[in-house]
């Protein structure tokens, strides 16, 4: 899994309004909210480093003010964010992500009948696609900037398989079981060499033409 909000599903920060392990299940609304790539970059980015406020989104993501502004509306509106009560002043609002993450059943999705509904998914899909491609692509400019143990343990693999609808989703399972295994909720004092990883997980079908 991961900390962007993925058609399958992600894990972020917070912990209000969602499933049992912190996320929030989309429904046709809500996906029509987060079905902008700007909005998909805030709410991974408010996941990953915490609260902030819209200048300092605007920084980070190379974005107006003007702009992180009116789609931090617009997430707070569908239930994405919130205000952080803990750093906000009378001059400055900081946000934060309401829920550790993002759920959908993109099949249910890809069947409904409002075709804003299934153009909503096309757009969500391709702003995660879109957003995990600048991750990779910022890992591989700035490769030198890291250890050698590091550069050494990072991985670029992709394996073509022969699987049935049920065999993918099964590989999906097992895979999010796996990464599971790995969560620490902090790394040990034992640990200080520890980073922040991000792990991308693709299953996409291939035609044979």
């Amino acid at each position: 899994m991961t900390d962007t909000p993925s058609p399958a599903d992600a894990e972020g920060a917070g912990n209000d309004g969602g499933d049992g392990d912190g996320s929030v299940s989309l429904d046709p609304r809500t996906l029509r909210g987060l079905a902008h790539p700007l909005r998909i970059r805030l709410l991974a980015a408010l996941r990953e480093h915490g609260p902030a406020t819209a200048s300092g989104l605007a920084a980070r993501l190379g974005e107006s003010s003007g702009a992180t502004s009116y789609h931090l509306r617009q997430l707070a509106a569908h239930g994405f964010v919130e205000d952080d009560p803990e750093r906000g002043t009378a001059r400055e609002r900081w946000w934060r992500a309401a829920h550790r993450g993002t759920r959908f059943d993109a099949g249910t999705f890809l069947s409904h009948p409002d075709p804003e509904v299934r153009g909503a998914i096309g757009l969500f899909a391709r702003g995660v696609a879109l957003h995990h491609a600048a991750e990779l692509d910022s890992w591989v400019t700035r490769l030198d900037d890291w250890s050698q143990e590091w550069q050494g343990s990072f991985d670029l693999s992709d394996f073509s398989l022969r699987l049935t609808p049920a065999r993918a989703r099964a590989l999906r399972t097992e895979l999010h079981a796996v990464l599971e295994s790995y969560r620490d909720p902090a790394p040990a004092p034992e640990e200080p060499e520890a980073e922040p990883v991000r792990v991308h997980l693709h299953v996409i079908p291939r035609t044979t033409d």
